[in-house]
């Protein structure tokens, strides 16, 4: 029986999961479909917490069903910065308020001004208080629903849910715990200092590993839910923006990532935390010992795609269709621009408020324009970033990853647009899923240190500027 480690992804939308062998290959790959997502209000997004577990559970069996191996250990990542609210008995008092909810900017301005305002607040974390932080969700969540965070007894992140599921253990790791707001990067550890000024009890809060450290072993029951063996360690795992950067070969800052999912991302691998002067950028742990993690995220990428989709009530078109429109058409639509903040936004421009557009219509722009506009605004958008991300201001490669690379049109404009080469590594499709079992693997040292296994980071294809 071959042996092998398991990545489990938590992604926005579905649930992707992999067996990975001792050599780095990817031996089986499976994806779910979405999960239902609930936006009861404009701005809000919520999911069901038992959904992640319900669907990461049949994409298991099925992996384990398909394919025999031992399981050496298991990976864990998700989406960041949720609010998942337990009870004593673990019991989930309420949907996940996710990541791309924007009704906590009050809350967040109200932190930012206990903290003594956003320089004071930056010495203490790092970070700004985003709305899409979990530290504003859980301010929000004091003020609005009283009776139900009177229940609370945990507060912890969505891939955690899952571990939680897996091993019986309320833990997580620094990478996910830097995205709630809380989190002490430069000293990697919950900020007392603004847990005190803001009034949150750091008891509601999950112990914390490095992210290649185990932090449980699966249980009899979660042994019983997964359909495989009990006592298989489980590591920290990390955040989906962080452990995706891994799969994608960015473990230096040579190097930037960018990845088009449901938001969309552009990151770099650092030796030592910048300060994050205006708090215009994230600056997160990183899942490599003693390294951090810098990126800017918008909130709308995929999904402001996805949107347009939809709204030309066409379901049979596919999203190569619209790129093979897009292409028949000259750089810059002929004028038309698209401003996709449907989502209100985060950086370069922390605004929940802000609003998307089309600008410059005119008679002649048809369909094959906005499609043209809508992948083209996106992109620039992922280079608006770029300049916060890219201090120094220097010609580094471009690892593209996230669903994105699927199209080479896509692919093109990113090298287009950022004017630098773009290339995959043959494991970046697999995303956070693959990050997640190599930090399985190096958490329970099938390799001593990330370098050994910078060989698996071969480039599969690449795009120069034109």
């Amino acid at each position: 029986m071959q042996a092998a480690y398991l990545g489990i992804d938590i992604g926005s939308t579905n649930c992707k999961v992999l067996f990975m062998s001792p050599d780095g290959k990817v031996l089986e790959a499976k994806a779910t479909l979405p999960y239902p997502a609930s936006f009861p209000q404009e701005g809000w997004s919520e999911h069901n917490p038992d959904d992640w577990v319900s669907v990461s559970v049949k994409a298991v069996r099925e992996l384990v069903s398909t394919t025999e191996v031992e399981i050496l250990g298991i990976g864990l990542s998700g989406h960041m910065h949720g609010l998942v609210a337990l009870d004593e008995n673990y019991q989930v008092l309420r949907p996940a308020i996710l990541w791309n909810d924007q009704r906590c900017q009050k809350e967040c301005q109200e932190i930012t001004e206990l903290a003594g305002g956003l320089e004071a607040l930056l010495g203490m974390v790092n970070n700004p208080m985003l709305p899409g932080f979990t530290g504003g969700k859980i301010r929000w969540f004091q003020k609005h629903e009283p009776e139900l965070f009177e229940k609370t007894r945990f507060i912890i992140n969505p891939k955690d849910y899952v571990r939680l599921k897996l091993t019986g253990e309320i833990a997580t790791e620094i990478s996910d715990a830097s995205g709630m707001g809380l989190f002490d990067v430069v000293n990697r550890c919950w900020s007392d200092q603004l847990l005190s000024k803001i009034g949150i009890d750091q008891k509601l809060l999950p112990p914390y590993t490095e992210s290649q450290e185990v932090s449980g072993h699966v249980s009899a029951q979660g042994a019983e839910l997964f359909g495989i063996q009990a006592g298989i360690p489980v590591v920290g795992g990390g955040g989906d923006a962080v452990i995706q950067t891994l799969g994608a070969g960015v473990i230096n800052d040579t190097v930037l990532q960018t990845t088009i999912g449901t938001g969309g991302i552009v990151a770099t691998s650092l030796d030592k935390p910048i300060p994050n002067h205006g708090g215009t950028v994230q600056v997160f742990c990183h899942v490599i010992p003693q390294k951090w993690h810098c990126m800017g995220v918008t909130l709308n990428a995929g999904s402001a795609l996805e949107w347009w989709k939809k709204t030309q009530g066409a379901v049979d078109l596919s999203f190569d269709d619209m790129a093979t429109m897009a292409q028949s058409m000259p750089p810059g639509a002929e004028g038309l621009l698209f401003l996709p903040y449907l989502m209100g936004e985060r950086c370069p421009y922390a605004d929940s408020s802000t609003r998307g557009a089309f600008v410059g219509l005119r008679s002649h722009h048809t369909q094959s324009h906005f499609h043209r506009a809508v992948f083209e605004g996106i992109t620039y958008s992922l280079r608006d970033m770029t300049r916060f991300i890219d201090q120094a201001n220097q010609s580094k490669a471009i690892h593209a990853s996230g669903g994105g690379t699927n199209s080479s049109f896509w692919n093109q404009l990113q090298a287009d647009i950022l004017g630098e080469e773009v290339v995959v590594i043959g494991n970046a499709s697999h995303g956070a899923a693959y990050g997640a079992a190599l930090m399985a693997g190096l958490g329970l040292k099938n390799w001593s240190s990330v370098e050994d296994f910078t060989h698996l980071f071969q480039v599969k294809q690449r795009w120069t500027p034109q």
